[in-house]
């Protein structure tokens, strides 16, 4: 009698008891999933034609090598809990499923099967939106190591550590960076009755004062890398003469001046390596210029060279001595080399040669010159007929060339000595 409930694919005549699809349009034909999905073909059948499918409700959709034997219709009962109870009320979900499924088995079928499964790992992204994060990772997290182990402390005496309010065992300072930044959550607290916008708020305070202590620790950091402790405690001098290095030129040092806010983006050993790799190119574009100045006079080997730059230096030095010699007859001439500097310049013409000889030692130009003389000049005679002056002497004037000038229209006879 058992063997007459049973149902058959009449195609492969495998057992269809528990799942089967009846075709709507024949009689008495029924096929198995496997048949039915490769298009199976008998008598009038058609794979075109109409069909129910028949779900006995004891089919497995995991196989018959699953755990725990879960029928389709537990599946069933299992998806429309989880969505009606929520993840983890596994005793609401037991009781849903059937008084065969303890909360133990209902769980790890569902941790099993729809999260660690074939099916979890395609439906369930790699990253998940507003999902729980560790915030103790190594990752750089508020709460990571890189912020809260603390750095080496600071190989300095106890004179120096008071001086810079430093406290070795905490690496720390009495007077930290943005002092008050511990206000923003020195307040908070979560409460039952908070509404969305204030949770949103206090995020915000607390996603400021992790911004901050990393700002702390940022400097710290840059303060360790580039040696500003013992910079600012005098003890890089003595380093210094320990380890000498190449001369630092002018423009070099202002250079690193200019590029000194580059510092925080860098670390000191790029940042030296940098400025190393620029010495060098400028070396090398010296060179090179050097090597076209040798081949654009013909010169083509290094041997060559050596009798080039002899040559060289011997006529630079005749230049040197013929233009110092045409210099001395230049002030024989009547001293045209002395007024190089202001002869070009307008009111030059206008000076007498003591004049000239004034403008040039005082380093000023003729026309300044002529007209700080005419105000002094203008403002004796106002004096000798009794009128007050009221003017006022150029702002490039200083004590200096005023008493000069003052001194040489009194002995020039412009002015009187009691006025002078």
């Amino acid at each position: 009698m058992a063997e007459l409930g049973k149902k058959y694919c009449v195609y492969c005549l495998a057992e269809v008891s528990s799942l089967r699809f009846r075709c709507t349009e024949c009689a008495d034909i029924e096929l198995c999933p496997d048949c039915f999905s490769a298009g199976a073909e008998i008598g009038p059948h058609r794979r075109w034609h109409g069909y129910q499918l028949v779900d006995g409700g004891r089919f497995t959709l995991w196989g018959a090598e699953a755990e725990g034997g879960w029928s389709s219709r537990e599946e069933q009962l299992l998806l429309d809990a989880i969505e009606q109870f929520g993840f983890g009320n596994w005793e609401d979900m037991a009781a849903h499923v059937g008084a065969s499924r303890t909360p133990q088995e209902v769980m790890e079928h569902y941790v099993s099967m729809y999260i660690h499964g074939n099916l979890g790992k395609a439906c369930i992204p790699d990253t998940i939106p507003n999902r729980v994060t560790d915030h103790t990772c190594p990752s750089g997290g508020p709460l990571s190591p890189s912020l809260t182990t603390p750095l080496p402390p600071l190989d300095i005496s106890v004179a120096e550590q008071q001086q810079l309010g430093y406290m070795p065992l905490r690496d720390d300072y009495e007077i930290e960076y943005d002092q008050d930044a511990e206000t923003l959550i020195s307040g908070l607290s979560v409460n039952y009755d908070d509404d969305d916008v204030e949770i949103e708020l206090k995020r915000a305070h607390v996603d400021m004062y992790v911004r901050k202590l990393k700002e702390r620790q940022r400097r710290k950091n840059i303060a360790r890398d580039y040696n500003l402790v013992p910079a600012f405690l005098g003890k890089d001098k003595k380093d210094k003469d320990k380890a000498p290095k190449r001369k630092i030129t002018k423009e070099e040092k202002e250079l690193r001046l200019k590029l000194r806010p580059l510092y925080q983006f860098m670390s000191c050993k790029e940042f030296e390596d940098f400025f190393e790799n620029m010495h060098k190119e400028r070396i090398l574009r010296a060179k090179i210029r050097e090597l076209q100045r040798y081949r654009r006079n013909g010169i083509t080997k290094m041997e060559e060279s050596a009798e080039y730059e002899a040559a060289r230096h011997k006529r630079e030095k005749r230049k040197e001595n013929k233009n110092i010699a045409s210099s001395k007859r230049g002030k024989e001439d009547g001293k045209e080399g002395e007024f190089a500097a202001i002869e070009n310049l307008p009111g030059f013409e206008l000076l007498s040669d003591r004049e000239k000889v004034l403008c040039s030692s005082l380093n000023l130009s003729p026309a300044r010159y002529v007209t700080v003389k005419t105000i002094i000049i203008k403002d004796h005679l106002q004096k000798r007929q009794g009128i007050p002056s009221k003017s006022r002497l150029p702002s490039y004037l200083d004590k200096v060339l005023k008493k000069r000038i003052l001194n040489f229209l009194t002995e020039s006879g412009w002015i009187s000595r009691d006025a002078s």
